[in-house]
């Protein structure tokens, strides 16, 4: 029991001087903040994250976030920068490097070639007044009162303040480039989030042929044998002049059959409802999918824009495309 309750405060007193350091972040969020977000956003070429040890581990991270945010991004380990990897950092870039302690040899190396290329550097320490924070046109000020670690030595509250910044960065930029949600799932298209943001109806709808669709005035009899061959649950009714009349399902059909409606004798007029929700082709199939769960149906027909069926959508596309 004393052991656990020993691990339990000290997982506890982690926690808690871990937010206490995110806390005094709050009022650091200042003019140099904004200005490192004016020169991130007048950057024509991309953002090149550095850092060393674990500062280099939460760069990996905050670059993986400007890059799917909208700020093109990468990572560059600064000890290989020094044996060819500057290269990969143009005039037009912006270095942001991190350094807890602002004086990392490899990443202070680097500073009078990026001088002399003119390349912006953007620092992320934790001591304002450093050799690195001195030498960067703005400086994110992360420095920490206490390591969560016992002895003070290991990097926690430090990377963890580090890795807040470098999301609060990442979304006051996303913000201010008015970053949408599609946006987002161009970035992430083999994800679901990417298929719910991007799939839109006409790419999994069935159109053309596939399409069940019978006239106004049409035999019963003859609409079902309709939807059996196309095999969707329903079909559409249409006017004379091709606009949408209404719609017959599987579920009408069980309606029809509980009022004792005779199927050989019946028109589909008799049975159909009217109109029906209705989608267009290029809405969002995540749009389309909450129609379905508002009404609580299964299947909806497409029109083009005179309210015209041009295909129909059912809750297995959905399905099989992964918009569920």
């Amino acid at each position: 029991m004393s052991q656990s309750s020993d691990l339990i405060k000290s997982a506890q007193r982690t926690i808690q001087l871990e937010r206490e350091a995110i806390d005094a972040l709050l009022p650091r969020i200042d003019a140099d903040f904004v200005r490192a977000c004016e020169l991130i956003l007048a950057c024509k070429g991309r953002v090149v994250v550095v850092g060393m040890g674990k500062s280099g581990h939460v760069g990996n991270k905050i670059a993986a976030t400007l890059a799917s945010t909208g700020t093109p991004s990468f990572f560059v380990h600064p000890a290989e920068a020094s044996h060819g990897d500057m290269g990969m950092i143009t005039r037009e870039d912006v270095v942001l490097a991190l350094s807890n302690s602002g004086s990392t040899a490899e990443i202070v190396t680097l500073l009078p070639l990026i001088k002399r290329l003119g390349i912006t550097l953007i620092s992320l320490t934790g001591n304002p007044d450093s050799p690195l924070a001195k030498a960067a046109g703005a400086n994110l000020d992360a420095r920490v009162a206490q390591e969560a670690c016992p002895l003070n030595l290991a990097p926690t509250s430090s990377t963890t303040a580090a890795l807040v910044l470098g999301d609060a960065l990442a979304i006051a930029l996303l913000e201010a480039r008015g970053f949408t949600a599609e946006d987002f799932a161009f970035s992430h298209p083999g994800g679901a989030l990417g298929r719910r943001l991007l799939l839109k109806v006409e790419n999994i709808m069935h159109g053309g042929d596939s399409l069940p669709s019978v006239a106004r005035g049409t035999p019963l009899r003859e609409a079902l044998l309709e939807m059996t061959r196309k095999g969707l649950g329903m079909t559409a009714v249409v006017e004379t002049d091709g606009h949408l009349a209404g719609i017959f399902t599987d579920g009408d059909l069980r309606r029809t059959l509980d009022k004792g409606v005779d199927v050989r004798l019946a028109s589909i007029d008799d049975v159909m409802t009217i109109h029906g929700k209705t989608v267009r082709p290029d809405m969002l199939a995540a749009e389309a999918l909450k129609i379905m769960d508002d009404h609580k149906i299964n299947v909806l027909v497409v029109v083009d824009t005179d309210d015209r069926p041009i295909g129909a959508l059912h809750i297995h596309d959905m399905t099989r495309a992964g918009v569920i």
